[in-house]
């Protein structure tokens, strides 16, 4: 098969039952699962034992892996196989946290490094709907030090130092590694990160699985991993009216929010990277070199950086973020 052939590629959702999963991938998004308690769908993934695989077109049934060694910079960018290799460097997911999800920090480079021969995990959350008065924790509500830290968390006090925020839809928080965290409960969110799965669950409010366990907390090694540091502001402010509004730009990914009414082509050429949309308001069609693929409400595509020009044409008001590696 010619390299001419890449097409923009959507892949089968890793669904992941979780303690505090609910219905809403399905209801909202339209994952086809029947179970009660669905909380995650990992949409793009290169972690080791959940690669994603490719659902439709010529390229049915092939793993990311499979794809990336073979076309290499012609489907991720130079420069991203230049540092990655075959490990695609992103993990795209959606969330549905049906009840809080644990308070918990990711490493960062170096002390994932170390300890796990990993990536760090940087992340961003978009928040795709909210009930009402829901509410999430990013960072701290007070300058404070490891000291006060661990004073407030062996007294059983944690969450009264935690910036607790309520939040509504299309908010956006970027969550560096080390910022201490937790989605809260009726909140349906749009997760990029590093490609990493490593979490310190630091508090998990003493709740019990369906075998009566309480579930593994890495007290010790969250204490050296979080940032103590305390900011004025976590959410990311930006005009939620813009047809175009840059929500977050790291070392490991740019994300953009796009609104489509009509037709909107985008030039990717001086982007040397892949490009990941995903649809979370609206449907439609993307025209690109070498034919039209449609997309849906909850669908995530991934752009070979060969097609350096797509259109999105939306039949309404279509809400699509637009993510890639810098």
């Amino acid at each position: 098969m010619s390299s001419s052939e890449l097409y923009p590629l959507k892949f089968e959702p890793i669904l992941k039952n979780k303690i505090w999963g609910g219905t809403k991938l399905k209801s909202v998004l339209n994952k086809l699962t029947d179970s009660p308690d669905c909380g995650e769908s990992w949409e793009i993934s290169g972690v080791a034992g959940d690669i994603s695989i490719v659902s439709e077109g010529v390229f049915e049934g092939k793993s990311l892996v499979e794809l990336t060694k073979e076309y290499q910079g012609k489907l991720v960018g130079n420069k991203v196989f230049e540092q990655f290799n075959s490990n695609f460097p992103l993990l795209i997911k959606f969330i549905d946290a049906n009840q809080d999800l644990s308070i918990q920090v990711h490493p960062d480079d170096a002390m994932a490094k170390e300890r796990h021969n990993s990536f760090g995990k940087t992340e961003m959350w978009y928040v795709v709907d909210a009930e009402p008065g829901a509410s999430l924790i990013a960072g701290f509500n007070k300058p404070t030090s490891k000291e006060e830290y661990l004073e407030y968390f062996s007294s059983n006090k944690l969450t009264e130092l935690l910036n607790q925020e309520e939040v509504i839809k299309d908010d956006v928080f970027f969550l560096p590694a080390g910022r201490v965290h937790t989605i809260g409960k009726g909140l349906l969110i749009a997760e990029i990160q590093q490609t990493s799965d490593i979490t310190y669950r630091i508090y998990d409010f003493n709740r019990k699985d369906a075998e009566g366990n309480t579930r593994e907390l890495h007290v010790e090694e969250a204490i050296d991993a979080i940032d103590y540091t305390f900011y004025n502001e976590y959410k990311t402010e930006y005009d939620k009216s813009s047809k175009e509004a840059l929500l977050e730009s790291c070392k490991y990914f740019t994300t953009n929010r796009l609104l489509v009414e009509g037709a909107n082509t985008r030039d990717y050429s001086k982007i040397d990277s892949f490009i990941v949309l995903m649809c979370l308001q609206g449907n439609g069609s993307i025209d690109y070199d070498g034919g039209t693929i449609k997309y849906n409400l909850g669908d995530t595509i991934l752009i070979p950086n060969q097609l350096q020009s797509i259109t999105i044409n939306s039949t309404n008001t279509t809400n699509m973020l637009e993510v890639f590696v810098p």
